[in-house]
């Protein structure tokens, strides 16, 4: 069976604005086998399409669906957190098609092989979206490195600060080398929470205020995890590795000379560090939360700056949701006590080009950022991330000019718990499709519709 996806706006490689296309697809196999530079109707279709399932999204946008390299699913082992059914609905009712799970937050982590194939049974048949995994560096699991390589993983992510969670120990220096002798001749990529414990680092002061959280994680505790990250590289040419939710621009200098100096180094950075700043966080809201934390506006500015000039090469979510419980444990709006991490699966397309817009930023670079550049840093390019012949048949439909605002009511995720809530975004998704199958449909949201999601 075919079906074929017409516009008169698709996002197609090598354009930098939606064109009118025609897309044909194979259901069977799930991919594209023809794209047409030109938007037919059933009447001036080729011969054998005209009994094709049709698709005319008209003026609406279609764009390839979206890869969120960077979320924490949480199951098995804190599934009350969130979990696999509920953050991949949250993540396609946004466009995002594919998701790359965190080794950390779930129990057991996944830092051995052993461990990914419990995550993989816990996730079978109840993903929405496409997952595929990380894997972790603690210390002790160097054994394991190779084998989740051959297993599956896409790559391997440590902590050079405390996690958060007893099961997911940080690393020194000593064990981050080791890791690199272990990683540098595998196709993988080594990804680095870069915090560290600094000295000018202060916890004084009321802490329900957010000054007093944002002294407790200034800048140089990120500048100083880049700089011994890129010192530690130097001496292993052919390693990847990566930044994670890059915060503090104050380190933007450091990267702009690693990557001068030919290391193999990536960075991203979050919808939240993009779309928030430290001046608007209200008293005690502690739904703002994140480390290493949302800062000041002009902190913000020079961020969109790197983004822009490609210091930053991409744009994640960093979805990592808890119990309200674990945000506010005492009722007093605690910053310092309260969970780290904030929840943001199904509103980032919609965030990114509500700031876009303001800043004169077209969808075509909105998709590199979130999908074309995220595949590849998973190690999906040529599959995802792109409407062409034999990548995987994942569309959003997308209606530029919806304004709406953000409420409890339109969160798929478990815990309803946003700092955008309240916020009004430019921007809807209307449908998305997995490998040419609907997976959401806002006008019906779940209702007949089944999981089709794959584990990768």
């Amino acid at each position: 069976m075919s079906a074929v996806f017409a516009s008169d706006n698709v996002l197609l490689p090598g354009h930098s604005a939606p064109v009118p296309a025609t897309i044909e697809v194979d259901i069977a196999s799930g991919k594209i086998t023809a794209v047409h530079d030109r938007r037919l109707d059933r009447a001036s279709a080729f011969p054998g399409l005209a009994d094709a399932h049709w698709i005319d999204a008209g003026a609406r946008y279609i764009l390839p669906g979206l890869v969120d390299a960077h979320v924490h699913l949480n199951e098995p082992g804190r599934t009350q957190w969130e979990g696999f059914a509920t953050g991949t609905r949250a993540a396609v009712s946004g466009g995002v098609t594919t998701v790359i799970d965190m080794p950390l937050n779930s129990i057991p982590p996944t830092t051995t092989v052993e461990n990914l194939e419990v995550k993989r049974e816990a996730a079978a048949g109840q993903c929405w979206a496409d997952v595929g995994f990380w894997g972790g560096v603690i210390p002790g699991n160097e054994d394991q490195l190779e084998p989740l390589v051959a297993a599956g993983v896409k790559g391997f992510k440590c902590f050079l600060i405390e996690s958060g969670v007893d099961e997911f120990p940080c690393v020194n220096e000593a064990q981050v080398e080791q890791a690199m002798k272990e990683l540098e001749a595998l196709p993988t990529t080594f990804l680095f929470h870069a915090e560290v414990e600094v000295e000018d680092a202060q916890q004084t002061g009321d802490p329900a205020s957010y000054p007093t959280f944002l002294a407790s994680r200034p800048p140089s505790s990120e500048t100083t995890a880049i700089e011994l990250v890129t010192r530690l590289q130097a001496a292993h040419p052919q390693l990847h590795t990566h930044i994670v939710h890059l915060s503090a621009a104050a380190a933007l200098p450091a990267l702009r000379r690693a990557k001068a100096a030919g290391l193999r180094i990536t960075v991203e950075t979050c919808f939240h560090y993009l779309c928030l700043a430290a001046e608007d966080v209200p008293h005690g809201h502690t739904e703002f939360k994140c480390c290493p934390p949302i800062r000041e506006e002009e902190n913000r500015q020079r961020l969109w700056d790197a983004l822009v000039d490609g210091t930053i090469d991409f744009v994640v979510s960093d979805h990592s949701p808890c119990v309200a419980s674990l945000k506010d444990p005492d009722g007093k709006g605690d910053f310092i006590k309260a969970w780290g991490g904030v929840s943001t699966l199904g509103l980032g397309l919609s965030l990114m080009w509500t700031e876009c817009k303001a800043r004169g930023i077209g969808i075509g670079r909105i998709v590199d950022w979130m999908s074309k550049r995220t595949a590849k840093h998973a190690r999906l390019d040529g599959v995802k991330g792109e409407i062409g012949v034999g990548f995987d048949a994942d569309f959003v439909v997308w209606d530029p000019n919806a304004v709406f605002e953000v409420s409890k009511e339109n969160l798929h995720f478990k815990n309803k718990l946003s700092p955008y809530e309240g916020r009004t975004l430019v921007g809807r998704v209307g449908q998305t499709y997995l490998r040419g199958k609907v997976v959401y449909d806002r006008a019906r949201g779940f209702d007949g519709i089944s999981a089709q999601g794959r584990l990768l």
